[in-house]
């Protein structure tokens, strides 16, 4: 029987994972700070505001709202976009929770002799 590697690990693990690799395109981390700044935005807006084409800006969107991260809503011919605040925190505090359990380990620091 053969199943998807990702079945291995935990919901929260793989959904880490979908928003870290989501969030690594500076262009996709520019758009989420943009919308937190405006708190609504158009399209057109968004592609104003970032160093790309307005194609290249409209791929970026469409893979931080296939994850949820953003919502559009058509209004004519433009689409406003919002953050999903809910997503975010809920994201916010699984991160947080990694990072200190990371962090409060016995693991080597830069100050440390490490036997590894």
């Amino acid at each position: 029987m053969t199943y998807a590697k990702t079945a291995a690990f935990t919901e929260e693990q793989q959904q880490l994972a979908r928003v870290a690799k989501a969030l690594s395109h500076p262009a996709r981390v520019a758009i989420v700070q943009l919308l937190a700044s405006k708190q609504t935005c158009i399209s057109g807006d968004i592609a104003a505001e970032v160093p790309l084409s307005r194609t290249t800006v409209s791929q970026h969107l469409q893979e931080l709202k296939a994850l949820d991260l953003i919502r559009g809503e058509i209004d004519g011919l433009t689409v406003c976009y919002c953050l999903n605040t809910e997503l975010l925190r809920q994201v916010h505090q699984q991160f947080t929770a990694f990072f200190l359990e990371a962090t409060n380990s016995l693991a080597c620091g830069p100050a440390d002799a490490c036997g590894c």
